[in-house]
């Protein structure tokens, strides 16, 4: 695998609701003097509706995330910001497999029509950080931070998306990818995880590789 020029590269952080992605992020772009991209779940106007009644909303918060997204992707290739390092707190592929998982069939196939008109020249990212945790360390996370939108997100569907999370990135080669077990790590409250982890990126040899700390 050719050594990534972190500077100049676009490093994805993802992982389930929960498992530090925004923090994470913002803590890489400081480090490496770049911008920064989120994905503005609590920009959704249909999210904490969803959470209180899936199957009902599934719809309209999947097409919202999927034109915000695209328009944001968009932005991304105009600015030309890919001079500078960019981390975001998702990849873009992220989309379908939330539709997937939250839709119907008949759903799904109107998702994927659509997806198909505007999801067009959408640039890969040069890294993708998969963070992993067990989903009752997530719960924990989610239910300590007290977010209103979250009020309604139950054990079993973060179960699910994590279990979805696992299966994508198991059949993932795309991209270059790093997979990170979080539990014994907190990159919120340890600036030396961060560091840890950016010196676990520079080691990267192959374009799939695991990282867990023991501790």
């Amino acid at each position: 695998m050719k050594k990534l020029s972190l500077e100049s590269s676009h490093i994805a952080i993802e992982g389930a609701i929960g498992v530090g992605k925004t923090t994470l992020v913002q803590k890489l772009a400081h480090r490496l003097n770049g911008n920064v991209l989120l994905e503005g779940v609590e920009d959704n106007p249909f999210i904490e509706l969803f959470y209180q009644d899936p199957s009902r909303h599934a719809l309209s918060v999947q097409l919202s995330f999927l034109f915000s997204r695209v328009k944001q992707w968009q932005q991304i290739s105009q600015l030309n910001l890919f001079k500078r390092a960019l981390v975001s707190d998702y990849v873009f592929a992220k989309d379908r497999l939330f539709a997937r998982l939250n839709l119907s069939d008949e759903e799904f196939q109107l998702y994927e029509q659509v997806s198909k008109l505007v999801a067009t020249d959408i640039a890969q990212p040069d890294l993708v950080i998969y963070l992993q945790s067990r989903p009752e360390v997530i719960m924990q996370r989610v239910r300590q931070r007290s977010r209103p939108i979250e009020k309604g997100l139950s054990l079993d569907y973060l179960r699910q998306v994590m279990a979805a999370y696992d299966e994508y990135f198991f059949h993932y080669y795309e991209t270059p990818l790093l997979i990170v077990q979080t539990d014994k790590l907190n990159f919120a409250e340890d600036d030396a995880s961060v560091d840890a982890l950016l010196e676990r990126v520079s080691q990267m040899r192959s374009p799939r590789e695991f990282w867990a700390e023991f501790v």
